[in-house]
């Protein structure tokens, strides 16, 4: 199985569909798309910026931004499925589909993900991987991916989020960081296992 996490920057830089395409063509079956919150996510943080709620409200908020995106994904892949839970997602890809997921608020409560900014849909589609078994996690990014830079670096730069290194500390799968050109370019059957 792997998991593809589409930067919520897909949709505002235009790639959006191209990426959703290019995971249609490229990959049969066992692929869950985790989405970014993108601009409902950006519109959570300037709520919380006027009203001065807690990081709670805002968690549970930037949940329902990736729920929304991930509405939009499956309004733009219809053939795609569209699932909440971990048992709802290995339902579906025992039917062989391309599942998106629609993070389940209490299932991620229950789990004791931290309500913090610092944990943003990077970390949250690494903690899925985890709980999936999954072989590899692809983070799908629109900014340029410098091939030097460790992951620390890429945290310290915001390419990802700064809890993306503690979930993938102890990861059992490879994880790559890529930009879309690049993974609109990827051939399937001889990936790199190197970050991007």
């Amino acid at each position: 199985m792997i998991v593809i996490k589409l930067g919520g920057s897909l949709a505002e830089s235009g790639v959006l569909v191209a990426c959703l395409n290019a995971i249609e063509r490229k990959y049969a079956d066992g692929v869950v798309i985790v989405p970014g919150g993108g601009a409902f996510a950006d519109q959570v943080r300037l709520a919380q910026q006027h009203w001065r709620f807690d990081d709670g409200v805002a968690h549970a908020m930037a949940l329902l931004a990736m729920q929304q995106m991930a509405l939009l994904f499956k309004g733009l892949k219809p053939a795609f499925s569209i699932a909440g839970s971990i048992a709802g997602i290995q339902a579906q890809s025992a039917r062989q589909k391309t599942v998106i997921w629609s993070p389940d608020i209490a299932e991620l409560d229950k789990a004791g993900i931290q309500a913090s900014w610092d944990i943003t849909s990077d970390s949250l589609a690494a903690w899925l991987a985890a709980m999936l078994s999954a072989d590899e996690l692809i983070l799908v990014k629109s900014a340029v991916i410098d091939a030097d830079l460790d992951i620390d670096k890429l945290a310290e730069q915001g390419i990802v989020d700064k809890a993306f290194c503690g979930f993938i500390a102890q990861a059992p799968f490879t994880v790559k960081i890529i930009n879309h050109r690049s993974f609109q370019c990827l051939n399937t059957t001889n990936r790199s296992r190197a970050f991007w």
